[in-house]
């Protein structure tokens, strides 16, 4: 198993007033402990289903992670960490993506006209 990934005191407390404050509803799983566990993920490539339970409900990662994209919470985030903690670029590795055998032109794949 992969070593945890946890958000130092420093970075909380630069990304922590850019969070949204939700008063009511179910109590909350923490949020430092849900973006340590949704950056645990992002690094390792660990499926969210399987994430370390000390992360809290995997549903509860995708879910965060899913409605903070929509609100463009990740990209204010991600500005703030980046002044020391991140590169100023970050690549994604898609070489788990699964193709179909057809997209590389293998039998029942495309026909190229002459």
């Amino acid at each position: 198993m992969s070593e945890l990934f946890w958000l130092s005191d420093e970075q909380w407390e630069r990304i922590e007033p850019l969070l949204p404050v939700y008063k009511r509803g179910f109590k909350r799983v923490d949020d430092r402990r849900v973006i340590s566990g949704i950056i645990h993920v992002l690094k390792t490539g660990t499926p969210r289903r399987q994430a370390p339970k000390e992360y809290g409900p995997g549903r509860t990662l995708y879910n965060r992670f899913r409605r903070w994209a929509e609100k463009g919470i990740w990209e204010e985030i991600f500005a703030s960490l980046r002044e020391r903690d991140f590169p100023d670029r970050l690549v994604i590795d898609s070489t788990i993506v699964k193709a179909h055998r057809c997209a590389s032109g293998g039998k029942g794949g495309s026909v190229s006209s002459a």
